[in-house]
């Protein structure tokens, strides 16, 4: 894969910038990870989860997991960072951190 240099790109046309992952056809959506630009993720706390299933109706990306009537995770792949969780959770179970603290944490779990 080449790289693609951003010198002058304030200077840039309309052709010039480069093309965007694309998901042309329906139910794609499996193969389409969205969640690689977030800066923050969402953490859930199963201790102090209540499986109210509050955050899962609220989330955009349909990214909280559930199983038989009971949360069991989040969906990384496909989760924005938006927080919309964390703030629906009367519970405390979903904090917010960010990804770079997500990443060196699960670096150091290896």
């Amino acid at each position: 894969m080449a790289e693609f240099g951003y010198e002058n790109f304030e200077h840039w046309k309309l052709s010039d910038y480069p093309t965007g992952f694309v998901c042309p056809d329906g139910g794609t959506s499996v193969n389409c990870y969205t969640g690689g630009w977030r800066s923050q993720r969402p953490v859930w706390d199963k201790e102090k989860c209540s499986n109210c299933m509050i955050c899962w109706a609220y989330c955009p990306d349909a990214s909280i997991e559930v199983k038989d009537g009971e949360m069991t995770g989040i969906d990384l792949h496909h989760c924005k960072g938006c927080g919309v969780c964390v703030t629906e959770c009367k519970f405390g179970a979903l904090s917010m951190i960010t990804e770079a603290e997500a990443q060196a944490q699960e670096k150091e779990g290896e």
